[in-house]
């Protein structure tokens, strides 16, 4: 009886003090993310109705199942053809990040270590100089380099190179030497670059660079493939991507999304001719930075891989602990300079991709959680990968120049525009 009596006095004890514990246990928890398929479908077609987009489409996966798909506008204007699931788009920077798994890959093997010199790879490196300004009677000087650039530097740009055309004599030198023209090889590319002078010392800014398709080139070296072969065999194929290329071959153009461009305030759709350069067709150049085409299916394995912790349905690409060192911010705090990554959000930037340190910091910012990592394309294509809601999305458009307001809107309709998620660091 004295036993029986202790637990009932126990049970209503509990029952008191319930009341007082799960509003606050309520209070911490961090509510499940539910996607709301109708916002997503309005947002889409306010790109539309806007004409900020000539067609748009959207895929998003979560808890391991497909909770979104959807596509308002035309891929082909012209030729009435709507924005469908098989639709092909260019991607541009989106391949960027394959390439950093690819050098990843290599890194697991023991191929190459992330702060060795680069020279040690590729000779061509092992004397750069560095544009230190101009001296009393206007000239350009240059210095020696204060460490040598690592595979580290390259892989989260900060190793100086340049991106194209710019203020300094330096890039009217990056200009000149035209690294990425499409009738030379990787190989070519590169020793193309190393006459270029940097921008700055190696480790001391973040500046967005042609350093992608420096990592393309290692990928080469030390595997011995062609930069395309070894990406083809060693993700490709074993993620089922049956539909991601830089070269397409002809029995797909007709699935390819045309190229929209604001000119006077109106989307106008670009002539097939220009789409023809943009897809790489007959080009020599298979650059690192840019240049895929894929599909919404075909790139969301890809993401889903990465959310998985580098395998998918039996397809061991990468360790856990990569993806989490890819996905991690690499910058330390004292690398202040950082171009225009500050307009991405509170991120920094691991191996290939923006990460997420924290919650969004204004209402303007694009809605996202702490430790998501993403990337995007010059014409405001858009993946993430978001672990904190087991979510993957991929976006996609054609429209140039880069809109970013199309990611913040497409953010806002899958989040809600108030989400701020983890607090993150």
């Amino acid at each position: 009886m004295r036993t029986a009596r202790i637990a009932l006095a126990l049970a209503a004890a509990a029952v008191a003090l319930a009341p007082a514990i799960l509003p606050a246990q309520a209070q911490t928890a961090t509510p499940s993310l539910a996607i709301d398929k109708a916002r997503i479908d309005a947002a889409l077609q306010r790109m539309i109705a806007s004409d900020r987009a000539g067609g748009v489409s959207a895929l998003i996966w979560q808890d391991g199942r497909e909770v979104y798909f959807g596509t308002a506008g035309m891929a082909d204007r012209a030729a009435n053809r709507p924005m469908r699931r098989d639709t092909i788009a260019q991607i541009y920077s989106m391949t960027k990040p394959v390439t950093g798994v690819a050098l990843m890959q290599l890194w697991e093997a023991g191929k190459v270590r992330l702060d060795d010199p680069l020279s040690k790879y590729l000779p061509e490196y092992a004397s750069m100089r560095v544009y230190a300004g101009k001296d009393d009677a206007g000239q350009p000087r240059y210095v020696a380099t204060e460490r040598p650039i690592t595979v580290r530097d390259v892989l989260r740009h900060t190793a100086g190179f340049a991106y194209g055309a710019g203020p300094t004599p330096a890039h009217d030198a990056y200009v000149a030497a035209a690294p990425l023209a499409l009738d030379i090889d990787l190989s070519e590319a590169n020793r193309r670059l190393a006459t270029v002078p940097l921008l700055y010392q190696p480790g001391s800014q973040w500046e967005y660079s042609i350093a992608v398709d420096v990592q393309a080139a290692l990928v080469e070296k030390l595997s011995g493939q062609r930069f395309a072969d070894y990406v083809r065999t060693h993700i490709f194929e074993p993620l089922k991507m049956t539909e991601t290329a830089w070269r397409q071959p002809d029995t797909r153009l007709p699935r390819f999304a045309a190229m929209y461009e604001k000119r006077d305030g109106k989307m106008v759709q670009q002539d097939a001719a220009t789409a023809q350069v943009l897809n790489f067709r007959d080009h020599k150049l298979t650059p690192g930075g840019f240049g895929l085409a894929s599909t919404l299916d075909d790139y969301q394995r890809f993401a889903r891989m990465l959310l998985n912790g580098g395998s998918l349905d039996g397809a061991h690409i990468l360790k856990p602990s990569t993806v989490k060192l890819m996905a991690s911010d690499q910058l330390d705090p004292a690398i202040k300079e950082r171009s225009w990554l500050p307009s991405k959000g509170n991120v920094g930037f691991g191996f290939d991709f923006a990460v997420r340190k924290g919650q969004p910091l204004s209402a303007e910012e694009s809605r996202g959680a702490a430790g998501e990592f993403f990337w995007d394309g010059m014409a405001s294509t858009l993946f993430w990968v978001d672990p904190a809601n087991k979510l993957t999305a991929v976006f996609f458009v054609q429209t140039l120049p880069y809109d970013g307001t199309l990611h913040r809107d497409f953010r806002a309709a899958v989040y809600g525009p108030a989400y701020k998620g983890p607090m993150g660091d």
